[in-house]
């Protein structure tokens, strides 16, 4: 490997470029799931986001459209939130949960529950349905043991021949989409609000169960022709009982319905009637038919305490972007791992010795090295004894006059040497004798 090859980057700088895109859609991609809750709610059951005939997105968008601020609950804290509430539990639904849900709400606002009756499956053979969109196979009707028990849902025997008003209602009528199956409620204490021509009860409420004064109150200003439904009730005694509305026929508000202009009228009215006037807040529940969620983290995330927290993370964020962008002082060069020449092996087994702590063992050997190399320069004669040698060198050192010690007397403090320090100065002394001799 050359230093030139190894100073090159790891990845070019488009391989750089497409990462970078990458891991910031991937984290964009993460706040938006984060956001919308982990995955959609259209899915072709009987709620609010449900799209298909047996759903009721079609009555949010119409309340929408009227000003009326709409809320999708999907936690059961949202479900205290005053206003009216609407319930679209679905057939299997425990009647317990609902009963607790109803009951919770006597102090908060009305509530509006509507039955299930169609049993509905994604559209998946027609090519070109969309996302959410069912088909009808049959029926299907609630079993809510536990809440109303003494109230008894079934089918209308025969054709109904659509829908009338009844009460403040009274003058309005439609149809309805399967006029062969229509379901209707009957119980003691149930006031109608829209039936069939043959009075069966489509939507109603109870009376003398303590939760409906204000819903009688307001339908009882209706009855004036010249009233106008849209007006806010200033009614006290919202205040501490609220009213509790039954919707038997969901067909007079689902998608299916609604695509009536007499029945999404009616639909209307009713909710203004179940709310006692025109709400500022309608909240349609999404727990019932399983679409409950936790918080939302990425709201969560800027809220106390955890709001701290999110503002660490993005000042550490914006710290090491920086830091990537900017750095300090110039490039270092990448060297060879393992570098040419003999100076590299000097120093690694200088190295090594140093490790092994015998330092003290190398002054000898250096002596006889320094010997040797002067026997060579000087053409002495090769054979004779160290002292002989040493003796050698002296001689023709006194002939060359050289200035200081003699070459024996060096080499023998060399080989006396044991400390570091000593070991330094006199190999040092020997190799300046030496470099005297042979220049």
């Amino acid at each position: 490997m050359s230093a030139a090859s190894s100073a090159a980057p790891t990845f070019g700088k488009s391989t750089t470029l497409g990462i970078v895109l990458i891991g910031a859609l991937a984290f964009v991609a993460g706040l938006y799931w984060l956001g919308t809750g982990w995955g959609a709610t259209n899915n072709g059951g009987g709620h609010v986001a449900g799209r298909g005939l047996n759903g009721y997105a079609a009555l949010a968008a119409m309340l929408e459209a009227d000003r009326v601020t709409v809320h999708r609950a999907r936690g059961k804290d949202a479900l205290k939130q005053p206003g009216l509430l609407v319930l679209t539990p679905p057939a299997e639904a425990k009647g317990s949960d609902i009963a607790e849900i109803v009951a919770a709400r006597r102090g908060i606002g009305p509530t509006l529950v509507v039955t299930p009756k169609w049993l509905a499956l994604r559209d998946f053979a027609n090519p070109a349905s969309k996302r959410g969109w069912t088909r009808i196979d049959g029926t299907q009707p609630p079993d809510w043991k536990g809440y109303h028990d003494d109230l008894a849902v079934g089918f209308v025997s025969g054709p109904a021949h659509g829908w009338i008003g009844s009460g403040a209602f009274s003058g309005l009528q439609g149809p309805l989409p399967d006029d062969r199956k229509v379901q209707a409620g009957t119980g003691p204490g149930l006031e109608s609000l829209v039936e069939t021509p043959d009075a069966r009860i489509l939507a109603g409420y109870l009376t003398g169960d303590g939760s409906n004064p204000a819903l009688e109150h307001w339908i009882g200003m209706q009855r004036h022709p010249d009233s106008d439904p849209d007006e806010a009730d200033a009614n006290a005694q919202f205040a501490t009982s609220y009213p509790v509305v039954l919707v038997f026929e969901p067909d007079l508000l689902d998608n299916w319905g609604l695509a009536n202009k007499q029945t999404a009228l009616m639909a209307r009215r009713l909710v203004f009637a179940a709310a006692g006037g025109r709400p500022a807040d309608v909240t349609f529940d999404l727990t019932l038919n399983g679409l409950g969620a936790s918080r939302n983290l990425l709201t969560l995330a800027f809220e106390p305490p955890f709001l701290a927290a999110t503002l660490c993370f993005f000042m550490a964020l914006f710290a090491a972007g920086w830091r990537s962008f900017n750095r300090f002082g110039p490039p270092r060069l990448s060297a060879r791992e393992i570098p040419l020449g003999k100076t590299v092996l000097v120093r690694n087994t200088a190295g090594l010795i140093l490790r092994a702590g015998r330092l003290r063992l190398i002054g000898g050997p250096y002596a006889d090295a320094a010997r040797e190399r002067l026997v060579h320069a000087l053409g002495l004669p090769r054979g004779r004894s160290p002292a002989e040698t040493d003796a050698a060198i002296d001689r023709a050192a006194s002939r060359l006059d050289t200035a200081g010690p003699r070459f024996s007397e060096l080499a023998e403090r060399l080989r006396a040497a044991r400390r570091p320090a000593d070991l330094v100065q006199r190999a040092a002394a020997l190799q300046h004798l030496e470099k005297d001799l042979t220049t």
